[in-house]
């Protein structure tokens, strides 16, 4: 029987080659297997998708994408993240036409059982390493979303957002958003 080699990486390619019926995401080199979401995470992401891409749209300033939508950081870090900004300054890294290839502006990660832990460490850690300006970690049962800015040091929280409270995006210079219209 063969031993697996704990030296082997994965690459994009390999990833790309997975299969079509499992969501996947390639960290390190790892390929890490992620469940379908909740429905209350699903929800929490419709509405927070529609109020960022009606943002977005019309005042021109980007793209806002769900998933599936692969995030390419490097050969070896591909992620899925539940929402991303690009700018039209980083448009570049949307040319390739099959995933996004370098750091978005904003990253949003809706807080799951099986993905709480990988999205506030080694994604926390990934995100910045790789340059995504800002992150955000939204949490549908405690209703709250902390906002992350880069700093040299890495992210360093700007805020925690809960319902009744509005919620501002140093990125996305205007937007506000009541947090009682994302957890109804």
């Amino acid at each position: 029987m063969p031993i697996p080699n704990p030296a082997i990486k994965f690459t994009y390619d390999d990833y790309r080659n997975t299969p079509d019926d499992s969501r996947y995401e390639l960290l390190d080199g790892e390929l890490v297997m992620a469940p379908a979401p909740s429905l209350r995470h699903q929800r929490t992401g419709i509405r927070l998708s529609s109020l960022l891409h009606a943002f977005v749209t019309e005042r021109r300033l980007g793209e806002v994408f769900s998933p599936p939508c692969d995030v390419m950081l490097s050969d070896t870090d591909v992620v899925q993240p539940d929402l991303l900004f690009v700018s039209r300054e980083r448009g570049r890294i949307l040319l390739e036409g099959d995933a996004v290839r370098g750091a978005p502006d904003l990253v949003v990660e809706i807080l799951s059982p099986s993905t709480a832990a990988r999205d506030r460490t080694l994604k926390r850690v990934l995100y910045a390493r790789h340059g995504v300006r800002e992150y955000w970690l939204v949490d549908p049962d405690a209703e709250t979303i902390t906002v992350m800015v880069l700093s040299t040091d890495g992210f360093e929280v700007a805020a925690v957002y809960g319902k009744g409270e509005t919620l501002t995006s140093p990125t996305l210079r205007g937007f506000a958003v009541n947090l009682d219209e994302v957890f109804e």
